[in-house]
């Protein structure tokens, strides 16, 4: 059965609304007056109904036109279309009981119409006017679930984000899709139906898949068990079911999910973990009403920082990035907060340029998020990593205590530790330069020290999105090499809570979970774009780059963790630097703006003893 995709015309529907209140007081007379079979006692009511029809029409008429019972599209008729219907009739009842009042007392001793026939009227109009908006929203969708394109879905979380989702796919006009099951992990609500839908233990997704023909599963929970929800979304990818997501509530239009919002689950929602609470009321006292300096603010990291810092209110926020293309994109982005904004174009190892920038807006704050991170790149440029991750570091260092900024916050890495790269061993200097630093300073030097954040520019993610739309093969570097996660949003909130809680010479270690083997985040990815890994996408193994280990680290041997509020930042504990290390680190900045590859790495080497080469030209300078 077909059902007609155009909307009825508001006039019918009024007309409709018209015809059933008419119709209603037609058969509450009837009976009352046991469909007229006495005559003699209806024609004593004729007079007084004659009378008062005119009155009643208008004021059913008035309402349903100011109530607006008209406007709504009846095949998606809800609970607050119901409701409007019964505050308008009950309005309407209310006003003809007032109306018989005061005929009955002040005008002519009779009543507007009898009591019986108002509460009858009453029940008999809200009754015609909802049940005819539900049958023709059952005709409607009964009609779409015979359709042939009708595609059979099944919704993870059988709770009250599943059934908004459920009504949100049976209300679309556009998608086809019929819900034939829920599974949810709760045993409380195994063998329970939800809108009509039986739910099943999330164990049976093949069979539900196999007995219904299902080919996709919508993920529809707000605070799901990561580990379940990841079992479950392993089991879907291997029954090759295609999976779609639900945005948290907060992204919703007007408090509403909207069906071009439900889209295929991406690899960071594989990898994602619990939700970060923070503490707004700390970050806001530090943050509102200060200037921000935010350097490398047009990169993923910097840029996500920037948006988070607009929740607190800052008086001003300077955005640095020797990047000018990204930098304009996300001033064209932000442009709605540019009163509150500063877009610098700048180089962090010059120092006169940020000297500028300091003396004019005065920072209380900084975000260092500037930095060369690409480790095979570093690796053939070895003496631009050093200018850019060390002398910039040590500029904006130096110029934070001169100007006296509050605190400075700057973004590590883990491939600081134990580092087998160029990269690495400019960011552990870059460290060093922090801390040393706070010893003599009245400004708060911090350090945040995390791993890969996930579609950051230049990570894996973005890389194995476009192989696989060249139809690959996905490159991995080895099939043993591992990585930790985290999202680019998770890792900046952590940032913004450790920079605040940082009195000064700490450096924050960041839980980044469990450890992922790249090739499992290969084989994940190709299932989720809808191929099968190794027959319609290969995996090419190409041996470890330059610089490059099998595994990361957070800490090194010689460093250990101390707690903090937060159950997701640590506190390192690193040894202390050696003495006359501020001079060899200015003697390998020298070397740098020389240009002078070796000596400059050889250098490095000295300043950091667990910095050995791995695959590199430098392994030389080692000693084996």
């Amino acid at each position: 059965m077909k059902f007609p995709e155009n909307n009825i015309q508001r006039w019918v529907i009024f007309a409709f609304d018209t015809f059933a209140t008419l119709f209603a007081l037609f058969l509450a007379y009837a009976l009352r007056f046991d469909f007229f079979s006495s005559q003699q006692n209806f024609d004593e009511e004729f007079y007084v109904l004659k009378t008062s029809l005119p009155f009643f029409l208008i004021v059913r008429m008035a309402l349903f036109y100011f109530g607006k019972t008209y406007a709504g599209i009846i095949r998606y008729t809800s609970t607050e279309d119901a409701k409007r219907i019964f505050y308008v009739v009950t309005g309407g009842s209310l006003l003809f009981v007032l109306f018989s009042i005061v005929r009955y007392y002040l005008i002519d001793g009779l009543f507007f119409l009898p009591r019986p026939i108002i509460v009858i009227e009453y029940l008999l109009t809200l009754f015609l006017m909802v049940s005819a908006r539900i049958a023709v929203k059952l005709i409607y969708h009964e009609g779409r679930k015979d359709s042939d394109s009708a595609e059979n879905v099944i919704i993870y979380g059988a709770g009250e984000m599943g059934s908004i989702v459920y009504r949100t796919l049976n209300e679309s006009a556009k998608i086809t899709q019929n819900v034939v099951a829920f599974v949810d992990d709760n045993p409380k609500k195994l063998g329970s139906r939800l809108l009509g839908v039986e739910v099943f233990h999330t164990s049976k997704l093949k069979e539900l898949k196999n007995k219904f023909g299902a080919n996709t599963l919508i993920v529809a929970i707000q605070s799901p068990n990561i580990e379940r929800k990841n079992r479950v979304l392993d089991i879907a990818l291997n029954l090759n079911l295609e999976i779609l997501n639900v945005p948290p509530v907060e992204n919703w239009i007007d408090g509403q999910i909207n069906i071009n919002q439900i889209k295929k689950i991406n690899i960071e929602d594989l990898l994602g973990r619990k939700e970060i609470q923070l503490d707004r009321n700390k970050i806001s006292e530090q943050i509102s009403k200060k200037t921000i300096l935010v350097t490398g603010a047009a990169g993923s990291i910097g840029s996500e920082i920037v948006r988070q810092l607009l929740q607190f209110s800052p008086e001003r926020i300077v955005l640095l990035d020797q990047a000018e293309s990204a930098l304009y994109d996300l001033e064209q982005e932000l442009i709605d907060y540019s009163e509150n904004m500063e877009f610098v174009v700048g180089d962090i190892a010059n120092n006169s340029r940020i000297e500028k920038v300091f003396a004019h807006f005065k920072p209380s704050i900084i975000f260092h998020a500037a930095a060369y991170k690409h480790v095979p790149l570093m690796e053939d440029n070895p003496c631009e990593a050093i200018e850019t991750n060390v002398q910039g570091t040590k500029n904006l260092v130096n110029l934070s205590d001169k100007y006296k900024a509050k605190k400075f916050v700057m973004i590590s890495t883990d491939k600081a530790v134990n580092p087998t790269n160029v990269m690495g061993a400019s960011k552990r200097i870059a460290e060093i330069i922090t801390q040393s630093k706070n010893k003599e300073s009245e400004t708060a030097f911090i350090t945040t020290r995390f791993g890969n954040v996930l579609g950051s520019n230049g990570s894996v993610i973005p890389l194995f999105k476009r192989q696989i739309e060249r139809g690959g093969p996905l490159t991995v570097t080895h099939e043993e090499v591992t990585r930790f996660f985290m999202t680019i949003p998770e890792a900046c909130q952590l940032v913004l809570e450790a920079g605040m809680i940082g009195e000064g010479g700490e450096i924050f270690v960041f839980d980044m979970g469990e450890s992922v083997k790249i090739i499992d985040l290969a084989r994940r990815m190709i299932k989720l774009s809808g191929f099968e890994p190794e027959k319609e996408i290969k995996i090419k193994i190409t041996g470890l780059r330059p610089g490059e280990k099998l595994y990361e680290e957070v800490l090194s041997d010689e460093e250990s963790t101390l707690p903090t509020h937060h159950p997701q930042i640590l506190i390192g504990r690193t040894r202390e630097n050696s003495e006359g290390i501020e001079g060899q680190i200015e003697s390998l900045i020298n070397l740098a703006n020389e240009q002078n590859n070796e000596e400059a790495v050889k250098t490095m080497k000295k300043i950091i003893p667990e910095f050995l080469s791995n695959n590199s030209v430098f392994d030389k300078l080692d000693t084996k």
